[in-house]
């Protein structure tokens, strides 16, 4: 049987594992290999800017806020609707994470975000994908459960990330070009 070959690693995908394992391995002590792999592919994949904002209305017009992303995933069935609020968990995971103070200048005036708690939100969609069936090709149910679960930890665990990085490159967020 032929097996392919893996894909090459990127230097971007290493130095994202790298940061993950040593805050959530090393400092946090979470041993969930499956989990911090999760939130550094997160990391990842957010890195294009486009990616947030991949759910699209009917009209293919993008949906940034997650307000609009809870209205879509209710239109939605199975798969599509799995996809959706896996989505919303993760928007709400990286923002929490990476960026809490941008968050706190969310006025209602500004956008309807403004009003929800992100932190519940996130949980809330995570635990919903966790109950759909899906294939091999997206994450399993038992980790999006966990993503709910510790998602206030996970949060916590990409603060500290956000730190070190900064931290290691002179406040400036600018780690990998140092």
């Amino acid at each position: 049987m032929h097996e392919s070959p893996t894909p090459p690693v990127s230097p971007l995908e290493r130095f994202f594992s790298g940061l993950n394992e040593y805050i959530f391995h090393g400092r946090l002590g979470v041993a969930d290999v499956q989990l911090v792999d999760y939130l550094s592919d997160l990391l990842l994949r957010f890195v294009r800017t486009d990616a947030l904002v991949r759910v699209r209305k009917r009209t293919g017009q993008p949906v940034a806020e997650v307000v609009q992303m809870m209205m879509e995933a209710e239109r939605r069935v199975g798969l599509a609707k799995r996809d959706v609020h896996r989505h919303i968990g993760d928007v709400t995971l990286f923002w929490t994470g990476m960026f809490p103070e941008s968050l706190q200048r969310q006025a209602p005036v500004q956008t309807v975000d403004g009003f929800i708690n992100y932190y519940r939100q996130g949980k809330r969609a995570y635990a919903i994908a966790a109950e759909i069936e899906a294939d091999e090709s997206r994450p399993a149910g038992e980790l999006l459960q966990r993503l709910s679960e510790q998602f206030e930890m996970c949060a916590y665990g990409l603060r500290e990330v956000r730190r070190e990085w900064e931290e290691h490159s002179g406040g400036e967020g600018n780690l990998l070009l140092s």
